[in-house]
């Protein structure tokens, strides 16, 4: 497996795991007998009975009898009717899926029993200092680290966020279930909840029934960032924090964050045309807003809890001059006079400066309890409380002596003001008198009620000073909110920027002062609570929660600087040579002037590319994180972009009148072929030659480059075995280059969920690096499936936080081992060579491949799954070459063949034992982390392929002349095992992780019928393309197939 299981599968206590499958296993048949009655219940339970009994004599190894089972359900399933076999694929997709809520439970739940989980904070701090680490410097390690988890959008996420949150409530319901303390009738509820929710489950669609858009995919982002990583981050520093203080006498600083996250949700337009300008300016805008939303939640909590008198004689002078503040515009307020200009004053509020009149959420409980057992989470979109307007529900009321107020029409038929007030619509005619009600009402005196609700303010800064500072920032907070409201309409809008944040440090003063000062009055323990808190959420999460990355194909900035050089008679800038290209890029850098006339017309893919560097320039590294160039193969495509942005800047900046907000965007080049792999030290030396780029990096980016790798389309261009070698071999140049130059490096993983893609384990990836290319820096992608899976509920994402922490602290303080001898290397290039040839030559160079993978898999079914927003083919050819490496992987981890993560493997592993290096490849196993780590992400990879399952695949599906490439591939499979554990040493796969082997077979009995059903719907489907209901049936089992698989691309 390729998910968290396989981090923490040794966490799994398979007693209370299989007492909790049998629960919900025996709840869902009880609800099953009621939906679908008793004589289809016997069917399921037949199904289930022979798939169990078959895999217990493959398992005996009485392969015969095994064979003939499996030939008796195949033509059972042949036999069913559509709407039988669809309530069967339901069933066992719902059981697969009910056995992933248990696996999540008890992930946690040992994590919570066990006094001391490895690779923890505790546990590795302590292992470094008896290594003979210093205190100081594992200290120092740990606060300069950066690390930076990027959350992408990859349609792999099979299951609709609904189900998702469905399952999350099951697992908290579990866990409530776990409590000793329950009575009779307490459990009795337990019981009769998880059974309404998957009453609820199975009555809900399980399929998308329209594509995402690039917003809706940034708002499942968003909701993951609220409903666990909003927790979660500051438990995980907390445990940080505590080990630091406990080995080391020094707590974590409050605003040091180790790690903080990114996005390419809304910014990743590479090959899908549906993420543009407009898309990536809504999605960071809407991120902003739920972070200052998350912010307001948090300080109303915080000022519940500090209602306490005592503090600094600096924070007590800040609190007087609010009050004063106040009291001033109060009394200017009233002296107003029917003409007074709009210009004399704002339209004041005292709504952040009273006292809390509402006990806050959540306010009754401590802090801990944000990550704490039983919490069950909110399931509100982000934008919950954000109504979209529409222009003509926004009203300018007339300026009648005391200025300007913005009126917005909501959806429950009231108005709000600028001010926050609310009232019912009036006609037009009558806006007079509402404005003098409002003055009435909402500024000169509220009514008696009014004050009986609401506590008069303080006059004096005695008097519950940090209230009185943290009303000011709720205050500001709300302005803050109400204008990004306004810009997400594209409504006009006239700013003061003294009255809104912009910058995290903004929001941090206020924030920190008051931490001063409860830690100067003896009130240290408070400091550390609730406040310390928020401020390590600032401190990581910023003002827009996840900096958005953005992401274009090297060609299309091409294609917009050969619009720009043709337009101003220069040529053709694509048909130049690279010298030629460097030499205008760096002398068009140099320059002061902008390069592309404000009038030049473009065609529609050109514009988008300029409209793009427009709004990058508009919201800056405030809101942005890096520009990455998918597809680069030389030191132009960087240049290129940097000119493209400086060019956006200086129109931007010449427009405002002012210098663009923030600074430039680093610019990241992705190499993902082999080819451009092995090109990517020299690209990096050549652009580090270059005199104006060097001290652009040491100035705007301190000195640091950024270079990212990719594994999926490295491992579709030549196999996993060659692609993780010229990964390798690329992070070491990179490293040389950079260290030639004196400049740091920050290596980006582009890693996906599976194998085949460079997943794995997280741990097991970083140790395995190769020296010197992680020096307490890295960033990685997180994508599809894999978010959930980690990230999903508070306590496993503390865990993987950790995790990610310890593994780059190690691999800075105590790097993975080199290979010990050249030899090494030598037999490293002549497996990669061997096996690379054979991967080639089957995928791309037999020309009956391609039919033989359309018909053997569901590939060409997988576009209706609407997971994700962008297309499957980077271009409309039909060939493997565009194919994406996400349908390429998933279609194969469908069919349990998974055969990109092995193919030509076994070749290249056979062609070295033969020649008598066996014992070097033992050596090599024993002593080399890197060598070690593939080996055993292949071995772990095997052990979920089902050579009969993909047999039975090609026996019903694949034409008869295609067979007997099935059978040679089938082969190969048998022969990469058998060199596989010749090399480990293992006498069967998964010998050294026995928890997921018994996991796997666990869910065999579900898995394989759903094997087995697919292939039958395929047949049926390809005779009656146009059958909805054929479709859905097909789509449903590609969902349980995913979730026993455990990942999909």
């Amino acid at each position: 497996m390729t998910d968290t299981t396989d981090d923490i599968a040794e966490e799994i206590s398979f007693q209370s795991f299989e007492d909790d499958c049998k629960l919900l296993g025996s709840l869902f048949n009880d609800v099953l007998q009621r939906e679908v009655g008793s004589d289809f219940m016997e069917k399921i339970e037949r199904t289930r009975i022979l798939a169990q009994s078959a895999l217990n004599l493959r398992l005996a190894g009485i392969e015969d009898t095994a064979e003939l089972l499996e030939k008796q359900l195949t033509s059972e399933i042949a036999n069913m009717s559509l709407e039988e076999a669809l309530t069967l694929a339901r069933a066992f997709s719902h059981f697969l899926n009910l056995m992933g809520i248990a696996e999540t439970h008890h992930r946690v739940r040992r994590v919570r029993n066990l006094p001391q989980l490895s690779r923890s904070c505790n546990d590795v701090f302590s292992k470094l200092l008896q290594g003979g680490i210093s205190p100081d410097e594992l200290y120092d390690t740990v606060c300069k680290q950066g690390v930076e988890i990027v959350l992408t959008a990859h349609p792999t996420q099979i299951n609709r966020r609904t189900l998702q949150y469905k399952h999350i409530r099951m697992a908290h319901l579990l866990e409530y279930n776990d409590r000793p303390d329950l009575e009779f009738e307490d459990r009795e509820t337990v019981i009769e909840d998880l059974v309404r929710e998957i009453t609820s489950l199975w009555q809900t669609d399980e399929l998308r029934r329209q594509k995402p858009t690039p917003v809706d995919e940034a708002r499942a982002g968003l909701n993951i960032v609220e409903q666990s990583l909003w927790k979660a981050v500051p438990h995980y520093l907390r445990r940080v924090s505590s080990s630091l203080k406990k080995l080391t006498g020094k707590p974590l600083p409050l605003t040091c964050t180790p790690i903080k996250f990114g996005s390419w949700m809304g910014g990743d337009r590479d090959g899908n045309p549906n993420v543009t300008a407009k898309v990536t300016k809504e999605v960071s805008l809407m991120s902003r807003w739920m972070a200052i939303d998350l912010y307001i939640r948090e300080i109303d909590s915080l000022r519940f809890e500090l209602s306490i008198n005592r503090c600094s004689d600096r924070l007590s002078r800040l609190a007087d001059e609010i009050l004063e503040k106040e009291t001033s515009d109060q009394d200017q307020f009233e002296s107003w006079g029917p003409n007074a200009g709009r210009s004399q004053t704002k339209f004041p509020s005292q709504q952040g400066l009273s006292l809390p009149t509402q006990l806050p959420p959540r306010a009754d409980l401590p802090s801990c309890a944000d990550c704490g057992e039983s919490q069950y989470p909110k399931l509100e979109v982000p934008v919950t409380d954000y109504m979209p307007l529409n222009r003509q529900d926004v009203q300018d009321i007339s300026n009648d002596g005391f200025g300007q107020s913005l009126q917005i029409r909501t959806g429950n038929g009231t108005s709000v003001n600028s001010n926050g007030s609310q009232q019912s619509l009036t006609p037009r005619g009558s806006q007079l008198l509402l404005q003098k009600k409002l003055l009435a009402d909402s500024q000169i005196g509220r009514t008696s009620f009014q004050k009986l609700l609401e506590p008069t303010p303080p006059k004096r800064a005695g008097i519950a000073p940090y209230r009185i500072v943290l009303g000011e920032v709720k205050e500001k907070l709300l302005k803050t909110r109400r204008l990004l409201e306004l810009l997400l309409e594209g409504l006009p809008c006239e700013y003061d920027p003294c009255d809104y944040y912009e910058t995290s440090d903004q929001l941090l003063e206020p924030l920190l002062l008051c931490y001063e000062s409860l830690q100067s009055s003896d009130a240290g323990v408070l400091a550390d609570g609730r406040l310390a808190d928020l401020i390590r959420r600032v401190a990581t999460f910023g003002m827009v929660l996840m900096k958005l990355d953005l992401r274009q194909e090297a060609a299309r900035h091409s294609e917009a600087l050969d619009a720009i050089t043709t337009y101003l008679d220069m040529g053709t800038y694509s048909e130049w040579n690279e010298e030629k290209k460097l030499e205008f890029l760096t002398r068009e850098l140099k320059g002061k002037r902008p390069l592309v006339p404000p009038y030049i017309e473009v065609g529609p893919e050109v514009k988008e590319v300029l409209d793009t560097f427009r709004v990058a320039a508009e919201l800056g590294s405030e809101s942005l994180g890096a520009y990455v160039i998918s597809m680069a193969s030389n030191a132009s495509d960087v240049l290129a972009v940097e000119l493209l942005q400086k060019d956006a800047r200086l129109a931007v900046s010449g427009e405002l009148g002012r210098p663009c907000p923030a600074g430039t965007l680093q610019v990241v080049p992705l190499f993902e072929t082999v080819k451009d792999l092995r090109g990517a030290g020299s690209v990096i030396r050549k652009l580090l030659s270059i005199d104006w780029y060097r001290e652009h990096i040491q100035k705007n980016h301190n000195g640091q480059q950024e270079v990212m790798v990719g594994y999926s389309d490295s491992g579709k261009d030549a196999g996993r075995f060659t692609a993780a070698w010229e990964l390798y071999k690329a992070q070491e140049d990179v490293v040389a280059a950079c260290n030639d130059f004196g400049i740091k490096v920050t290596l980006f993983h582009g890693r996906g969920g599976s194998i085949g893609r460079g997943g794995g384990p997280t741990y097991l990836a970083i140790q395995s690096q190769p020296p010197g290319s992680v020096m307490g820096t890295l960033r990685s992608t997180e994508q599809g499936e894999m978010v959930q899976a980690k990230f999903g509920i508070p306590q496993t994402a503390v865990r993987q936080l950790e995790i990610y922490t310890t593994a780059v602290l190690l691999a800075t303080l105590e790097p993975p081992q080199p290979p010990r001898e050249e030899k090494w290397r030598s037999l490293m290039e002549d497996i990669s060579n061997i096996s690379c040839q054979n991967y080639r030559s089957t995928v791309y160079e037999n020309p009956e491949f391609l039919s033989y993978f359309q018909e053997a898999t569901p590939q060409a079914e997988l576009g209706f799954l609407n997971i994700g927003s962008r297309p499957t083919r980077r271009k409309s050819s039909s060939g493997i070459g565009h194919l994406r490496a996400i349908p390429w992987v998933f279609a194969w981890t469908q069919t349990r063949f998974v055969l990109p993560a092995w193919l030509g493997v076994g070749a290249g592993l056979k062609g070295v034992c033969e020649k008598g290096h066996a014992d070097d490849l033992q050596a090599m196993y024993k002593e080399w982390p890197f060598f070690q780590s593939t080996i055993d992400l292949i071995e772990m990879v095997l052990a979920k392929a089902d050579i009969p399952i993909a047999k039975h695949y090609d026996e019903q599906l694949v034409s008869e002349k295609r067979r007997g490439l099935g059978r040679e591939l089938r082969k190969e499979l048998l022969t990469t095992e058998k060199y596989v554990l010749v090399i480990s040493g293992h006498e069967k796969l998964s010998e050294n992780n026995l928890s997921l082997k018994k996991l796997i077979e666990s869910r065999l009995p579900y898995l394989n019928p759903m094997n087995m059903l697919q292939v039958e719907i395929l047949k049926r489907l390809r005779r009656d393309e146009d059958n909805n209901k054929l479709r859905d049936a097909l789509l449903i089992t590609i969902n349980g197939i995913a979730a026993g698989m455990k990942n999909t691309g």
